[in-house]
């Protein structure tokens, strides 16, 4: 077959050098990173710190043997909690937020826009260092705001106490992270033809039976994709937490999630030795989860919409 004529002729090869550089780049410091790391989970060292290939040693260990096991379910039981904070507050929120938003003669809409959305700028450190401030005991001003309107018995130190602390931080992460599925939402709301809504109005149908029974079917894909990011999100978080609590994410490891265990693991804290080939298997650990997640979405969620949609 000629090379001009035939499909060797047809191959758009100007893909492949568009497509070079970006996926040389992913696989540098994504993919081989991946790869190597699960790598590593496979293997332990001896006292001279030679590697030598255990196979799934490293996994067993860290869900049974009680020197791992206990730290990796309290981080694995804490970070589902931190998700479904944000699933349940956040995301609602948010949702409602761009409901409001989009109201037709909400006046100063681009300013609310703004303001709710200007945290998610705003560094994790700095967002984390504020909040510290602003709810500590001893020079706070949350004790003086809430003595102000009458509920001075309501004062804790919630970042001090076991209880209290991981709903505090998540909280405090939701505050910042709101205007993300805010922004979200609204714009697929945006994108909802003004037929429907104003063939609704005329029949008489009030704001609220327009967002449930029109807005509400159309969107949920886009409220599909923040979830999926957000469960993403959440089991990859770090920096909040060490920020606020630091790498011990106390009081007493209750704050601790699979990122701070991961970083104490591996890098080894105060005298806690690190642990590479352990440190890898929990990365993995988070991996793994963040994959079920993904494709329980996408083999499961995302199939229904699309027959929701049809």
């Amino acid at each position: 077959m000629s090379p001009r004529g035939g499909r060797f002729a047809r191959f758009p090869h100007h893909v492949l050098v568009f497509l070079a550089p970006a996926t040389i780049i992913y696989t540098m410091f994504m993919v081989y990173p991946l790869l190597d790391s699960i790598r590593l989970s496979l293997y332990n060292t001896d006292g001279t710190g030679a590697f030598h290939f255990t196979g799934l040693t490293n996994y067993i260990a860290l869900m049974t043997d009680p020197e791992w096991s206990n730290a990796f379910w309290n981080a694995l039981k804490n970070n589902f909690i931190f998700f479904c904070i944000h699933m349940l507050v956040q995301n609602p929120i948010g949702i409602m937020l761009a409901a409001l938003l989009s109201l037709p003669k909400l006046t100063g809409r681009t300013t609310y826009r703004t303001l709710i959305f200007m945290p998610t700028m705003l560094s994790v450190v700095i967002i984390g260092f504020i909040w510290q401030l602003i709810l500590s005991p001893l020079w706070g001003v949350s004790e003086s705001l809430l003595s102000f309107i009458g509920l001075t018995d309501w004062f804790q130190p919630w970042l001090g106490q076991e209880g209290t602390a991981l709903l505090t931080l998540s909280l405090i992460s939701v505050w910042q992270f709101v205007g993300i599925p805010m922004m979200l939402v609204y714009a697929a709301m945006l994108n909802i033809p003004e037929d429907l809504t104003e063939g609704a109005i005329i029949d008489g149908a009030t704001h609220w039976e327009i967002f449930w029974h029109i807005k509400l079917p159309l969107i949920l894909p886009t409220i599909a994709m923040i979830s999926i990011l957000t469960f993403v999100a959440n089991f990859n978080a770090f920096d909040l937490i060490y920020s606020v609590k630091g790498a011990l994410a106390g009081p007493n490891f209750s704050t601790d999630i699979m990122g701070t265990l991961f970083y104490r693991t591996f890098f080894g804290f105060q005298l806690q030795l690190g642990n590479p080939t352990m440190g890898a298997t929990v990365a993995t650990m988070m991996f793994g989860v963040i994959l079920v997640g993904v494709l329980f979405y996408l083999f499961v969620l995302q199939r229904k919409l699309r027959r929701y949609a049809l």
